[in-house]
């Protein structure tokens, strides 16, 4: 487990949600909700979340499948609006700023790393690195520099010139991790980034998000169904029915329970993973 930079105390609100007082948050979750409508059904896949992330933190979030997580991430990321509650980076509330400032802070303050790597098939592996320093108005001989540095940090130094197709499975999520950098980012968010890999470059990749977080001092958030590297985290936050739960003992619990029920037919929330 990594050393917490800034250590926290974790206390329970009035709605039960976990809350981290301390000076040093970089991100400040308060009353997060957030509604779909599918039909004439109502779906609530984060309803009231309040949380904080210390500076240098990992934290893990974890929950049965559909109770919030992607939903979580993308309202971190300001790619979604949240039907209320805010998102505090760095003292400032995301959805209060006017859409030049929010593009800012998608392209500059905030990495993010998908469970399918999104690798552009028609470009080069240094190629599809410099997209993000590309549309900052980067020039293309130094973009291309700076993404060869990335991947080199990645291990993919040699493979810089390769297209997608000829990378392997972990090969194109080391690449999309360099993208996500590139642009030196405060936060790293990632959903299921090892979904898609098998156990070993899991593990491989888990080992590269952690080495990366601390040598480039980052603020990193990472969504998981993979139960033994959520524990590697800082923290583990724990969301169950659109709520944080008070320890992972409940999301066990409740895992389990979800797994002893016959199947039913249930909405699809949008943006959510089995």
């Amino acid at each position: 487990m990594l050393t917490q930079a800034n250590p926290g105390v974790v206390v329970l609100g009035d709605s039960g949600d976990a809350i981290t007082t301390n000076s040093e948050a970089i991100v400040r979750v308060e009353s997060l909700r957030k509604t779909f409508r599918s039909g004439e059904q109502e779906i609530t896949p984060l309803d009231g979340v309040s949380f904080s992330v210390d500076r240098g933190e990992m934290i893990s979030v974890v929950g049965p499948s559909g109770t919030g997580k992607s939903t979580l991430l993308h309202l971190l990321a300001a790619l979604d609006t949240p039907t209320s509650g805010t998102v505090y980076f760095e003292r400032n509330s995301l959805f209060s700023l006017g859409e030049t400032d929010l593009s800012d802070y998608r392209n500059r303050s905030v990495g993010f790393v998908w469970q399918r790597h999104h690798i552009l098939p028609d470009f080069t592996a240094s190629e599809n690195v410099a997209m993000p320093l590309l549309i900052r108005g980067i020039a293309l001989a130094q973009a291309l520099r700076t993404a060869g540095e990335w991947l080199g940090e990645v291990g993919l130094g040699h493979r810089a010139g390769q297209r997608s197709g000829e990378l392997s499975g972990g090969e194109q999520q080391r690449v999309a991790i360099a993208r996500a950098l590139v642009n030196g980012p405060a936060l790293l968010l990632a959903d299921e980034p090892t979904g898609d890999l098998d156990e070993r470059n899991a593990d491989t990749i888990f080992e590269l998000i952690q080495r990366l977080h601390e040598s480039h001092h980052l603020t990193s958030i990472l969504a998981t169904h993979n139960q033994p590297l959520a524990r590697r985290a800082d923290r583990m936050l724990v969301l169950v029915h659109g709520k944080l739960a008070a320890g992972e003992q409940s999301f066990f619990a409740g895992a389990a329970a979800t797994a002893a029920r016959p199947a039913v037919a249930a909405a699809t929330i949008p943006g959510e993973r089995g």
